[in-house]
Parts: structure tokens; sequence; C-alpha cells
């Protein structure tokens, strides 16, 4: 209790900051790359046109450049699939997840190589306000539900990877009442055996899918997804605890917690055993404080 009231009475206090002057452009149309403690993150103003243009299919925005096939080879970015479908990877970016880019590397390389970065964490979004950019949080379960509704209506090939079985089964039956147009092609639990991968990869290449979200946690699920070799096309996007949410083994914060930004408070009293990763809130805090504001990059 002590270190949760500390917690939230930093945050207050920062909360209460005003940002620097002059602002840059409230209003963001195309994503521009900016950083967040050298951790790029996508400004934009509506991540799931964003996400939709970054696809490049049918009815999609193309407001974002499709990569060379020649260079994304060579930097290990997914090439045009079927269809000229671009694709990429679609990382949800936090405080927590921006101290843990910081410290391991690998996950630091797996975020700056994601082809969309957004800001799922009130932390990341005041943190940007700080450089003049005014975004509203984007919260990736929220995206990816969006997503998966988009899918059933517009006849995408969907993969759902990670949780536990229990969960995955109540999960796959409530999608096919809520979405019956859902084509979902692949659904295989998290719990699987190490010899057990290489098949499900392969499965997974082979079903070429539109929208891949896996439930594995950061950063096994940002790692696996950017490693995953001939990976063509689609969206591969990473979703923690969305899968128990949407199964109902797990409530989401409600509505006046989301809005006033602190739904990860909520989290905390679920599962106390996150209060160590919880340390990571005011840590942030101290480093946007001292940081010196990158110069934004247009996609």
């Amino acid at each position: 209790l002590p270190i949760l009231t500390i917690i939230v009475a930093r945050f207050q206090a920062i909360d209460s900051l005003p940002p620097p002057d002059p602002p840059m452009a409230a209003t963001v149309t195309a994503p521009i790359r900016a950083h967040v403690l050298g951790v790029p993150i996508d400004v934009c103003g509506d991540v799931f046109a964003a996400a939709l243009a970054l696809h490049g299919g049918p009815g999609a925005l193309h407001t974002v450049a499709d990569h060379d096939p020649a260079q994304a080879a060579t930097d290990g970015l997914p090439s045009d699939g079927p269809g000229g479908r671009s694709g990429g990877q679609i990382v949800t970016l936090n405080a927590e997840m921006t101290m843990a880019a910081r410290a391991n590397p690998e996950l630091g390389a797996v975020i700056d190589k994601a082809e969309l970065v957004i800001p799922d964490g009130a932390g990341v979004v005041w943190a940007l306000g700080r450089q003049g950019y005014r975004v509203r949080r984007a919260p990736g379960i929220e995206l990816a539900r969006r997503l998966l509704e988009h899918a059933a209506s517009h006849r995408w090939r969907v993969a759902l990877v990670g949780a536990s079985p229990a969960v995955m089964d109540t999960l796959v039956n409530r999608l096919r009442q809520e979405l019956p147009g859902l084509d979902l092609v692949i659904a295989s639990h998290g719990y699987l055996k190490s010899s057990e991968w290489p098949e499900l990869e392969r499965r997974l290449l082979q079903a070429q899918p539109d929208l891949v979200l896996a439930a594995l946690g950061v950063p096994r699920q940002e790692t696996w997804i950017r490693g995953l070799p001939g990976r063509r096309g689609g969206l591969w996007m990473g979703v923690g605890g969305s899968f128990d949410v949407w199964a109902g083994t797990k409530k989401r914060a409600p509505g006046w917690m989301r809005a006033l930004q602190i739904e990860w408070l909520y989290r905390l009293v679920q599962e106390p055993t996150r209060w160590r990763r919880m340390l990571a809130l005011p840590e942030f805090a101290w480093a946007v404080l001292g940081e010196k504001p990158h110069a934004p990059i247009r996609r």
C-alpha cells in the first residue's frame, strides 16, 4: 500500500505539469515516428486507419508507404504478400514496455523495426504531450477488437495464438457467437512444447492470415512475431492478456477508470504480484522529465 500510494501521488503531480512551449502540430494525419526515451512511437490521428493502411487490403487507407521488397528482405521486414498486401507488426507501447525496451536490447530492436507502434499507455501519451503531440491513448485491446470486427465483415483470414487451452477454447466459442462471419483459420493456445512450435509456425505461414493476434506476454509475443522466418503480409500484433478478457476469465477496468487513465491501477489491484513491475512507472516519469525530445520522422 505505501508503494501504491507513492505511485498514485507521483502520477497525479505529473499530470498537473504543463506541456513545453511552443507545442508541435496537434493534429497529425499521416503517421509520424516520434520517440519516448529513445523508444519509437508512431503518432497518427487514427490508429485503426493506420492499421488498415498497413494491411493494404481492399478498402484500406493508403497513408502508410509500402516497403521496398529488396530493402524489406535486408531489414527482415515482410514484403508484399498475396494481393499486393504489405502488412507488418503492430506494437502497443506503454510505460512499462518502454522501460523494458531500454533494458532489453532485443525488445528495443523489435520495437524499432515494427511497422506501427501505437500509444497504448497513459504514460506514453503524457510523454508525447510534453513534446507537443496531442494524441489519444489507443489501448491495444480496443484496436485488436476493432480489427477482429473488421476481419469478420471483410472476410479476412484470422489466426489466434496464445493463452491457456481453457481460455482459447472459451474464446473461440465466444467469437463464433459474437462475430459469426469471422474466418478463424488457426486458434492455438500458447502452452506448446518447444518441439511443437515449428509445426504451428509452418501452419501459420501456409495459411497466410490477414490478421494474427498473439497473446504470449511481453516481450515474448513481440520477439516471436519479429523472429518468425518467412512472415509475409497480414497484420501481426501482440495483445497481452486480451484473450483472457474476451473469454471472460478476467475483467477490464471500468469505464471511469479508463477515462481517468488509471487502468494500470485496476490491473494492479487484480494482480498484486505486479507491484514490482509497476515500479517502472515512476522510473519512467523521472526519465521523461529529463528527456530531450527527438526530431520527428514522417513515415
